[in-house]
């Protein structure tokens, strides 16, 4: 309840943070002790830390963990169940910055003319592509998006994000296009059930679409058309906000767009191309040009 209303946390959110302590009690009973978490020290929590190792697990996954712990043991202390905090001289393992999978312009489009049109859920799945890559939406804030929160004559939707923090996002003619070609082939012909009635996408049987489904969609359009990168929902976003910055947009404007708390989330994406980079290097190290 704590991390629903005081935190604002999504349900997956909730799930992965309960998760991480089940996993703890997990690990006290395999130890043989039936100790409940808030009696345990740092030392108990670094020989938990050594158990994540041991199973490897990656250190993105431990340090997530952790992280999780963290929140946990705050919420203890401020509920004056301990009166000190073992996770305080808890390190988590570093993690090098991991830069994202994305799509070429020209990888999206193939994606996109290999949508059958001729059903009728192929307006559907083009209209979906248009607006994950054109608004740079994750995967949840996709398949909640609702037909009272689009103003497609200003050219903007509103999104509810992760904290339930909403924020206004443009929309491109194109998305708008396809929406609106949506509406007029599919979803206007469905008997839609009442607790999907504001929900923009829908699946054949007037219900909102899950994340699943989204997942399904996205990795059956990329073989059709030939792409072997391991791509999922999120890359759309991630090829949106390098897209934009590589075309020259403010990191701040990105940030905004992207629902980013922090500005250091979003400069992930200020990567170079490496062909530009190494062309750069060339061009102008002077070492670079001389034979010896």
């Amino acid at each position: 309840m704590f991390l629903k209303l005081e935190k604002s946390l999504t349900d997956n959110s909730i799930e992965a943070y309960v998760s991480d302590v089940s996993k703890l009690i997990s690990f006290c009973t395999l130890r043989g002790e039936n100790v409940s978490p808030e009696a345990l020290k740092f030392n108990d929590l670094q020989e938990f830390v050594n158990y994540l190792n041991e199973l490897g697990l990656g250190s993105r996954s431990q340090s997530r963990i952790i992280s999780g712990l963290k929140s946990f043991y705050s919420f203890l202390l401020l509920e004056d169940i301990i009166q000190a905090d073992p996770t305080d001289l808890l390190e988590s393992p570093k993690i090098g910055r991991k830069l994202p999978e994305i799509l070429s312009v020209q990888e999206i489009d193939a994606m996109i003319a290999v949508i059958d049109l001729s059903k009728p859920e192929g307006h559907r799945n083009k209209a979906i592509i248009e607006t994950m890559y054109g608004c740079g939406l994750r995967v949840s804030e996709l398949v909640n998006l609702k037909v009272s929160n689009l103003y497609l004559n200003d050219e903007y939707i509103r999104v509810t994000g992760k904290g339930r923090k909403e924020r206004l996002i443009p929309i491109s003619r194109k998305a708008i296009s396809e929406i609106r070609h949506y509406f007029e082939k599919f979803r206007n012909h469905l008997k839609i059930l009442k607790e999907a009635e504001d929900i923009l996408f829908l699946n054949r049987r007037g219900n909102k679409l899950t994340r699943v489904m989204i997942f399904t969609i996205v990795r059956e359009l990329a073989k059709k058309a030939g792409i072997t990168k391991n791509i999922s929902p999120h890359t759309f976003r991630h090829s949106f906000a390098t897209h934009l910055i590589d075309g020259g947009a403010d990191l701040r404007a990105v940030q905004e767009m992207l629902g980013h708390e922090s500005i250091i989330t979003t400069e992930i994406y200020t990567h170079l191309d490496r062909e530009y980079l190494r062309s750069s290097i060339l061009r102008f190290h002077p070492r670079a040009g001389k034979k010896y």
